[in-house]
């Protein structure tokens, strides 16, 4: 099967720092990704070298079957849906909470004309999926972290992506809106899409996940199943604490040993 995402050999650098350092991941159709490892292990480094926003040194880098550097990666962008901290702040906090989901449509931070009356039943069915069908009329600026992060996966699938790359999206929420978040994450698995999720929390890693890469310092140190990936020895090697790994119903917990 032809793989949706294929990264060869990445390199990055920044001045005198390699950042990646010879990553190789193969993300195949059927599968969903979770990318593990600590804060400044290069895990948003390489999201935005999928998403074509960061460039290697040297590697190759192919995506939905086309390589970047020779492809318009403005219509990629198309096909890619992207959740990060950084996209939500360039959004307007005064615009209701439906047209900030219609702009997924077509890729805008804001309408600046009228909008189809397609788009905005499609945004509303959405908001009533991440079930926020309440504050569709609310501005942005009002909800609470959580319901953010819901706006903000609404507003992504408007564009029916073929991968959905999400960048610690449960950061800051509480245990409360963090379940709620990740419960829409796991009624995503019947979508005709490829997920790959970053974090630095095991417990996030929803029964709807089937495969790991746990990155240490730039460098892929373990990939394959999430079974064979999440084990005490490799997390406690990426981690630098020794740990023990717990499953309850698909779903791995930590402690500390």
């Amino acid at each position: 099967m032809e793989p949706l995402i294929n990264l060869e050999n990445i390199v990055f650098k920044r001045e005198a720092r390699t950042i990646l350092d010879g990553v190789s991941l193969t993300m195949k159709r059927g599968e969903h990704w979770v990318i593990l490892g600590r804060n400044g292990s290069g895990k948003t480094t390489l999201l935005e070298m999928i998403n074509g926003y960061l460039f290697p040194s040297s590697g190759k880098i192919d995506v939905l079957g086309e390589r970047y550097g020779e492809t318009d990666l403005r219509d990629m962008r198309k096909r890619i849906g992207y959740i990060s901290q950084s996209l939500f702040e360039k959004m307007s906090p005064s615009d209701p909470v439906w047209e900030v989901v219609a702009t997924g449509e077509y890729a805008f931070l804001r309408f600046y004309q009228d909008i189809p009356s397609d788009v905005k039943k499609k945004a509303l069915e959405l908001i009533e999926f991440v079930g926020l069908s309440k504050l569709k009329d609310q501005p942005l600026g009002t909800l609470s972290q959580g319901e953010r992060k819901k706006i903000m996966l609404a507003r992504t699938l408007m564009s029916e992506p073929s991968v959905l790359i999400m960048d610690e999206p449960c950061a800051g929420l509480d245990l409360y809106e963090r379940e709620k978040f990740l419960a829409n994450i796991e009624s995503l698995r019947n979508k005709d899409l490829l997920m790959v999720y970053v974090t630095h929390h095991i417990e996030e890693i929803m029964p709807v996940f089937t495969h790991a890469a746990l990155i240490e310092d730039g460098r892929i140190i373990k990939v394959g199943s999430k079974a064979e990936v999440l084990q005490a020895d490799s997390i406690a090697q990426a981690f630098g604490v020794p740990v023990r790994i717990e499953w309850f119903r698909d779903r791995p917990w930590i402690k500390i040993d």
